[in-house]
């Protein structure tokens, strides 16, 4: 197995990280300095990241997270903002998130111990539904619904077709139901910034057939049934 692989599926970092941390020159292996992320490795080798020794494991798991919003998605934040790993429960092990949500948006999150299985969701081609509500101030009608829903150009990016439904209308708001595949940056964002719709809330609700259900702010849960990919 290459180290960067290793590294990623002990469940420290990425592996894009994790090839990082090896051109940075934090990783020893046997107590000698490791300049090539795809160097093989073994389970009898010795691994030290930032002078910590780190292991398999063996076991994948797989945990949600009701992620609150002014959370960021990362281990550090230049901003010291606080991170999603600032509110995780301390007897947890290290973990990876599956993908990211924005500071302002909230709604599940996944995180694994594995690298490998973090990359698979990841991947466009896994094709993975990830389900919306979305709550907007500004006029919605049929036209912008069709629109979403053919697919778009925005600033000279091509947002694939996403499936949008209007859940409900009030006098002041739309809530609006928004399943999409691709999940390009900040992608719901900008398409409500194209049609001048104000976000009120912008929650995930389903990733795959992993939903939030009655999960309250900031709690995590471990998921039982986990179907590898």
């Amino acid at each position: 197995m290459r180290i960067a692989k290793y590294i990623s599926n002990s469940g420290y970092c990425s592996r894009r990280d994790a090839e990082k941390l090896i051109l940075d020159g934090k990783v020893y292996i046997n107590n000698k300095l490791c300049s090539k992320p795809n160097i093989n490795v073994n389970l009898k080798d010795k691994i030290i990241v930032k002078n910590k020794i780190i292991k398999l494991n063996n076991k994948i798991k797989l945990w949600k997270l009701y992620k609150p919003t002014k959370i960021i998605c990362t281990n550090k934040d230049p901003q010291k903002r606080k991170t999603i790993f600032d509110i995780l429960p301390k007897h947890l092990p290290r973990l990876i998130s599956i993908g990211r949500l924005d500071y302002m948006s909230e709604g599940l999150l996944l995180l694994t111990n594995n690298g490998d299985l973090a990359r698979k969701f990841e991947l466009p081609s896994s094709n993975i539904l990830r389900i919306y509500r979305l709550i907007v101030k500004g006029i919605v009608n049929k036209r912008m619904i069709s629109e979403i829903n053919k697919g778009l150009v925005i600033d000279d990016i091509y947002y694939k077709k996403i499936k949008v439904n209007i859940e409900k209308s009030t006098e002041n708001y739309t809530y609006l139901i928004v399943k999409l595949k691709e999940g390009k940056n900040r992608e719901i964002r900008n398409i409500c910034k194209y049609f001048k719709w104000k976000i009120i809330k912008l929650i995930r609700i389903q990733y795959g057939k992993y939903k939030l259900n009655q999960q309250k702010k900031g709690e995590i849960q471990e998921i039982k049934d986990l179907e590898i990919l």
